[in-house]
């Protein structure tokens, strides 16, 4: 079932929100008459701009754009921001895109929080995912502080009402997510949370969002903050990925703990110089350097000067090749692809 949003009118929707709608109401007519639900429908969108916060709470749907250039999914809610009740939204209520439901596909869109630099607004997620068998492919996703959320939510907050948003008093449901020829931008822990994601020829830039002076060991930022719990054997793998960004030489980390089981593993990416030597931050948490898993092979590029040269953090881990057949996609995913 192939539905069509066009904002010059000519296709079955004007905005993306009421292809959804739609969509939700036939799936609960047909599990009403018990019928399949389970069919997948494929929205089209045309070319254009659509300013719309959007959820996808339906299984089973490919959400597709003609290209990331010309097909763009914006919003700007942010951090600060009050809501209804004067209180701040808070960073899991700010998302362009959450997507609720399992099995889903987005493809070949630009999904953007614009809301602006993390310093002046706080966290402002573009894209949410909550659920298993999820593929992002050929995306642009744009933001500044916390671009991509992977829940689900770690069990607790460190600090009440941490988590306040859609998913909070909800069960924390292990995900699985693949990225594949996407473009992610942010600056601080821009991809973060617990799902086990694999990232596969994808660009990750770190933007430069600071308008000062550069000092000696001034952090610019971290690609990545997991949160992976403590039973899961995955948390973030980057596979042929690619880490660019235009901050300062030595000003970035590959990643950091969210959470103290944090797990990230890089095979054969290319490093820009905007990598710091040491690679890997603890966030100021020792106690985490003997539970985090942060993991290279095959690093190559200026910013993997510290990996060759032996300087990465001395608790983060060098693979061997014995070590690869653990981080295919096949194994990373286990099942993934045999729907």
């Amino acid at each position: 079932m192939k539905i069509v949003v066009s904002k010059n009118g000519k296709g079955n929707f004007t905005t993306i929100g009421e292809a959804l709608e739609a969509i939700g109401k036939s799936r609960d007519a047909a599990v009403t008459n018990d019928n399949r639900a389970d069919t997948t429908v494929r929205i089209f969108i045309e070319e254009g701009i659509y300013k719309e916060k959007l959820l996808i709470s339906t299984p089973f749907l490919i959400l597709e754009g003609i290209s990331p250039e010309k097909t763009i999914i914006c919003y700007d809610d942010y951090a600060k921001k009050q809501d209804s009740t004067g209180e701040p939204l808070g960073t899991f209520g700010t998302s362009v895109l959450m997507v609720d439901a399992d099995n889903i596909t987005i493809k070949n869109l630009t999904i953007q929080n614009t809301a602006g630099a993390g310093g002046l607004v706080g966290q402002a997620i573009a894209l949410y995912l909550e659920g298993d068998y999820i593929e992002i492919n050929n995306c642009r996703i744009l933001a500044s502080q916390d671009t991509v959320f992977t829940g689900p939510l770690p069990p607790f907050p460190l600090q009440p009402g941490g988590f306040k948003g859609p998913k909070e008093k909800s069960p924390r449901i292990h995900g699985r997510h693949y990225f594949k020829n996407c473009y992610i931008e942010g600056d601080v822990d821009f991809i973060f949370g617990s799902s086990t994601a694999y990232f596969e020829s994808c660009e990750l830039f770190s933007r430069n969002n600071r308008d000062r002076e550069i000092t000696e060991n001034m952090i610019y930022g971290y690609v990545t903050a997991p949160s992976t719990t403590r039973e899961s054997l995955y948390g973030y793998v980057f596979s042929c990925c690619r880490f660019t960004g235009d901050c300062p030489p030595e000003s970035v980390y590959l990643g950091r703990p969210w959470r103290n089981f944090g797990r990230v593993v890089l095979i054969n990416c290319d490093l820009g110089e905007h990598i710091k030597t040491e690679g890997w931050s603890d966030w100021g948490k020792i106690h985490a350097r003997n539970t985090v898993y942060f993991a290279e092979y095959g690093s190559k590029g200026k910013g993997a000067s510290g990996f060759i040269r032996g300087k990465r953090a001395a608790w983060s881990k060098i693979l061997q090749k014995d070590d690869l057949h653990l981080y295919t996609k096949d194994q990373v995913l286990c099942g993934f692809y045999k729907q």
